[in-house]
C-alpha cells in the first residue's frame, strides 16, 4: 500500500492522492467490518502532505463581474438564462452543481421574498433570500419564458444549437463552463473564469463590505469556516496595492 501510494505521487496532485487513499481505507474498512479481513492494510499508511491557506479558483472583481453580467444580451431567453444562473451563482454563493437542479418551483415567495431552494450535496437543501438584482433577474426570465407556469420543469434548461428554444433537459456543468468562458470572452475579461469563479467572487465582495465569516459560511453552507476562508481573496487587493509601491 505504501509503495503504491508513492507510485501515485510521481503523477498526481497531493489532493487526488489522499482522496485515493481514503478510498482505499474505506475498501478496506468495509472487508473489516464484513470480516473478509482481518485488519486494514491502509490503515497505518502516510499520505502526503498537503495544506491549502488560500484557494486557486479564479476570482473576478466586483466591476468585472458588473461588466460580465451586463454584457449578456437580456433580449433572447438564452441570455435570460445565462443572466439568470451566473447572478443565482453570484448573489447566493450556490455551486454550480445545486443551481442546474433546480426546478422553477425552487424559486418561491415567502414574506413578500423571492427565495431559492438550492439542493446541494449530500441530498441537503440549502434555502436562501434573494439579492434583489437576483430577484429581478429571475423574475424576467421566469416571466418571458412562460416557465413560471410550469413548476415541475427545469430551472436551467438547453437549447439545441443557436436555438432560442429551450428544451427539458437541465445543463450540465460542462455545458454551463462552455457558456461562461463564452459570456467572459464576449465582455473582454481576461480572468480565465470557471463555474466556482461566481461563489469565491461573491464571499469574497460580501466579507469585503463588512459581511461576517461564519455568516459567509452559513451562507455558502460550508461545514467549516475554514472552508469558507479559502474563497476570501480580500488580501489579494492588499498585495497588489504593496506592489505598486515599488515605483522605480
Amino acid at each position: 500500500m505504501a509503495a503504491y501510494i508513492e507510485t501515485l505521487q510521481s503523477r498526481l496532485a497531493a489532493p487526488s492522492v489522499k482522496q485515493h487513499l481514503a478510498a482505499i481505507r474505506m475498501l478496506f474498512d468495509w472487508l473489516v467490518v464484513g470480516q473478509q479481513l482481518a485488519t486494514n492494510p491502509a490503515a497505518a499508511v502516510r499520505g502526503p502532505k498537503h495544506s491549502v491557506k488560500k484557494g486557486k479558483t479564479p476570482v473576478l472583481s466586483a466591476e468585472e463581474a458588473r461588466i460580465l453580467l451586463d454584457s449578456i444580451d437580456t433580449g433572447t431567453p438564452i441570455g435570460l438564462r445565462d443572466h439568470a444562473l451566473i447572478s443565482l451563482m453570484v448573489y447566493t454563493f450556490a455551486r454550480v452543481g445545486a443551481a442546474i437542479k433546480m426546478r422553477v418551483e425552487d424559486v418561491y415567495i415567502q414574506g413578500r421574498r423571492t427565495w431559492v431552494r438550492l439542493h446541494e450535496k449530500g441530498g441537503k437543501r440549502h434555502e436562501m433570500p434573494c439579492h434583489h438584482n437576483l430577484e429581478a433577474s429571475l423574475e424576467r426570465y421566469l416571466e418571458v419564458t412562460g416557465l413560471r407556469a410550469q413548476p415541475k420543469a427545469v430551472l436551467f434548461p438547453t437549447a439545441p444549437g443557436k436555438s432560442d428554444a429551450l428544451t427539458e433537459r437541465a445543463l450540465q456543468q460542462h455545458e454551463v463552463y462552455r457558456m461562461i468562458r463564452r459570456r467572459v470572452l464576449a465582455a473582454g475579461i481576461g480572468t480565465v473564469a470557471n463555474c466556482h469563479t461566481f461563489r469565491a467572487t461573491g464571499i469574497t465582495e460580501y466579507l469585503r463590505n463588512g459581511g461576517k465569516l461564519e455568516v459567509a459560511q452559513q451562507m455558502a453552507n460550508h461545514e467549516s469556516a475554514r472552508t469558507t476562508g479559502l474563497y476570501d481573496r480580500r488580501n489579494d487587493q492588499i498585495n497588489l496595492d504593496e506592489v505598486e509601491r515599488i515605483i522605480i
